[in-house]
């Protein structure tokens, strides 16, 4: 069976787009996959930086003292702080200013659920 110019030619073109459409599609499957990579490296990154220090809710005094709302500051300090408020709980000074309802209001006023330990 003798294949003619224009068919060898067809052929050649079709074998030449599937390669590319594998090619392509190996490098946008390459290219997901280090981006998810890159975003899970830096979540990591992100929990391991938080250092627990009960000053940095310093912001959050008045809050958890009185009825008032809490300030946007302290609303992030929490955030930044949840993975250390078992920490707290374990630390008999603190663990009333911590446990008490209204610093659960105010965890909760923020959308920061309170932990359980």
């Amino acid at each position: 069976m003798e294949l003619s110019t224009h068919s060898l030619l067809l052929l050649l073109s079709l074998l030449s787009l599937f390669t590319i459409s594998v090619r392509a599609k190996m490098k946008v499957s390459y290219i997901a996959v280090c981006a998810v990579l890159v975003l899970l490296l830096a979540e990591a990154r992100i929990t391991e930086a938080v250092t627990c220090s009960p000053t940095e809710l310093s912001s959050c005094v008045g809050a958890i003292t009185s009825s008032t709302p809490p300030s946007k500051l302290c609303c992030s300090k929490i955030k930044e702080q949840k993975p250390c408020l078992c920490q707290y709980l374990k630390n008999p000074n603190l663990r009333k200013f911590v446990n008490s309802p209204n610093a659960r209001k105010v965890a909760s006023a923020c959308g920061t659920p309170f932990p359980k330990c």
